[in-house]
């Protein structure tokens, strides 16, 4: 029987981005979706901020984001390098996707530094992936260029902040080994 630390091993290896053509039309049931969203709440948080926020686009939202998104590329891309193939492909995958999350934070300059919040919905995000794998479910985070763009649409707060999209969806996707360099080329020991 594996321990602990091995199980967390194993599944810290095995996190992949799966990027949504790899994506069934199996529906993430909202059950799953909330599970995933609880993990993230678990996420360090400096001064208990808990800056992260999520909107679940699901269904005919998930598409008008999609069209959002793709009307928002046509509206800041200069026509001379505007690309009809780019375009679709955003339409497509939201489409692909069981479901699409806007990865927003709530910013609080009175008490904590921009970066750690970010720090802090990108450890919200890695729990999210986490327990994704752990349910097959893919999920890739993507950061466009819109993202500045969305503050409208996604209603946020004056000062709230959308940091990426993160794309989820079921997959028959083998795993694949992670290409890293070795850890000791990474890292200094000092001890005197």
């Amino acid at each position: 029987m594996k321990t602990e630390i091995e199980i967390l091993t194993d599944i810290i290896k095995r996190r992949r981005s799966i990027f949504p053509i790899s994506y069934t039309s199996q529906e993430i049931p909202v059950e799953v979706i909330s599970q995933i969203l609880e993990s993230a709440n678990y996420a360090p948080t400096h001064k208990l901020t808990q800056p992260w926020r999520f909107i679940v686009f699901r269904n005919e939202g998930k598409l008008k984001l999609g069209y959002e998104l793709a009307r928002l590329y046509m509206e800041i891309t200069p026509k001379n390098q505007f690309l009809q193939k780019k375009y679709d492909s955003i339409i497509e995958k939201v489409a692909q996707s069981s479901c699409v999350i806007a990865l927003n934070v709530k910013l609080q300059p009175d008490k904590v530094p921009e970066w750690e919040e970010l720090a802090a919905l990108a450890c919200a995000v890695q729990n999210m992936a986490l327990t994704a794998e752990v349910l097959n479910v893919g999920a890739y985070w993507s950061s466009p260029g819109m993202l500045a763009n969305l503050k409208d649409y996604l209603n946020l707060e004056e000062q709230e902040k959308c940091y990426g999209i993160f794309y989820m969806g079921y997959h028959n996707d083998e795993p694949r080994e992670a290409i890293r360099n070795p850890m000791e080329e990474k890292v200094k020991w000092i001890e005197t």
